[in-house]
């Protein structure tokens, strides 16, 4: 095998086989990569010439599915080459552009003549991703065990084969000026609202950017509101999420390179739900939802209601808790929100530390460091123990929310929320929880409002939200073409028991 230079190739006449523009002339920049491969290959009875780039392309493939299929060829034609490799994406192609690009994506390109750009591209691309493992971020005790990967075709078998249908829709777009990612969008046609379904196709058109190298570049391209803390598409590592999600009407993005999926359009109300709920009865599934919800307003309150409290509302707290209370502060040199301040980014800290290191190490130093640094600052004198207490319970309360992206924007939120209560007390606070709320109202996901059911007030949809009703009761999807689910159990037809 010889690499060939691209000197001494003269313009070759125009015929119907031949191009004006010889492959030396586009190929040049090809030249000075390490890895790009021009080889020509002779046997008895014809040449021909193979052009790819090594470290895109399996070499296996290469010598398993195209070379020997090419030697037992006599005189072949460009359409003969093309039937006989056992490769399913092929084609015959003159475009440089076209070429170029497929070379870029680990296809060989085959040509009889090295005077001509017309060949055969055969994709023998080196496909290395990691298999399919238990989800890392949506752990469940129950139910399936598969999380999506890196490569896009196996995410999308993996939906396939949940939702074997023909009205399941599929768009591929390619995005990013450097990355060219490939982007696919699912629906289920029928199902999904159509004005959705443009609005996201219009918006991923219209992304002009030089890399797309996970889900979440597209989440915070193509959002209603970028400059909000709070996510306003859902991503899942879960297949059996996408596929419930799409039979609800839903709209789901997947990412080449990304192992998780965008859901749109989405509500607040979905951030607290765990997938986990739809496998267990729904007495306690509608209970673990209420626990979380109130985790999570513990986990914003209570930190500035005791900023609140101690600055400004001693007459609130009852006598026997402020003996503890004075007692625990007695020694402390610090107003109560510099205290608060200086746990709170102890606690970021420590949650940073244990999330970029080793995962056996990250739990040795979120463990001892939480408790080497609490005792030692209650025993200097630094904080109370009542406050370290309310910012372990704080900083607990934040881990039951499912969506790692809803628990980040709860956690920055404790800070504003400690600067009004350290300004005005407990009507700081009250003012800034008004401030989240008419954030909120404002808030849309695809046009969608974000506080829905609340607002607006949808009765029938409030049987999925902070409480999760029997399946039997939830017949009706809304803002969806096809709003019938199936037939509720006491519209059916009673079936004798011989039928």
């Amino acid at each position: 095998m010889r690499r060939e230079g691209v000197t001494s190739i003269r313009r070759p006449r125009k015929n119907k086989q031949e191009t004006a523009e010889p492959p030396s002339t586009w190929a040049e920049p090809f030249w000075e990569r390490g890895d790009f491969t021009h080889t020509h290959h002779a046997n008895t009875t014809h040449p021909y010439w193979i052009t790819h780039i090594t470290s895109l392309v399996d070499t296996e493939v290469l010598h398993r599915d195209i070379l020997p299929y090419l030697n037992k060829l006599s005189f072949p034609t460009l359409q003969e080459v093309e039937s006989v490799l056992p490769i399913e994406e092929k084609e015959i192609t003159d475009d440089p552009e076209k070429i170029k690009d497929l070379l870029l994506r680990g296809y060989v390109w085959i040509r009889l003549s090295d005077r001509v750009l017309e060949g055969v591209l055969a994709r023998a691309e080196l496909d290395k991703s990691r298999a399919v493992s238990i989800p890392q971020e949506e752990f469940s005790v129950v139910g399936p065990k598969e999380s999506f990967v890196e490569s896009l075709t196996t995410n999308l078998n993996m939906v396939r084969k949940r939702l074997p249908i023909k009205e399941l829709q599929l768009q591929e777009f390619t995005v990013g000026t450097y990355s060219k990612t490939k982007v696919a969008v699912l629906y289920i046609d029928g199902v999904a609202n159509e004005e959705n379904v443009n609005t996201v196709l219009q918006r991923i058109k219209a992304i002009e950017f030089y890399q797309i190298l996970d889900s979440s570049y597209i989440s915070q391209l193509i959002t209603d509101n970028s400059n909000s803390i709070f996510p306003q598409m859902l991503d899942t590592e879960r297949p059996e999420r996408v596929a419930a999600v799409l039979a609800e009407g839903s709209i789901v993005i997947m990412v080449e390179g990304s192992p998780h999926a965008l859901i749109a359009p989405t509500t607040l109300v979905e951030f607290f739900s765990a997938f986990e709920d739809y496998f267990i009865n729904w007495q306690m599934a509608s209970f673990f939802r209420i626990v979380r919800l109130f985790s999570v307003l513990f986990s914003i309150l209570i930190t500035p209601i005791y900023v609140a409290v101690v600055t400004y509302h001693y007459a609130l707290i009852p006598t026997d808790l402020m003996v503890t209370l004075v007692t625990s502060r007695s020694i402390v040199p610090f107003p109560p929100i510099l205290e608060a301040v200086i746990l709170e980014l102890t606690i970021e800290l420590l949650r940073e530390a244990g999330a970029r290191l080793p995962t056996k190490v990250g739990q040795t130093i979120g463990i001892v460091g939480g408790i080497v640094i609490g005792t030692a600052s209650v025993q200097a004198g630094l904080t109370s123990n009542v406050l370290l207490i309310f910012v372990a319970l704080a900083a607990l309360a934040s881990f039951t929310t499912p969506v790692y992206r809803m628990g980040n924007a709860i956690r920055l939120l404790r800070f504003p929320f400690l600067l009004f209560a350290q300004l005005w007390g407990l009507i700081g606070v009250a003012i800034a929880f008004i401030f989240v709320m008419g954030h909120l109202l404002r808030l849309t996901s695809l046009g969608r409002p974000y506080l829905e059911p609340i607002y607006p007030l949808r009765l029938k949809d409030l049987r999925d939200s902070f409480i999760r009703l029997p399946f039997s009761t939830q017949s009706h999807r809304l803002q969806t073409q096809d709003k019938q689910r199936f037939t509720p159990p006491w519209r059916q037809k009673p079936r004798d028991i011989d039928e």
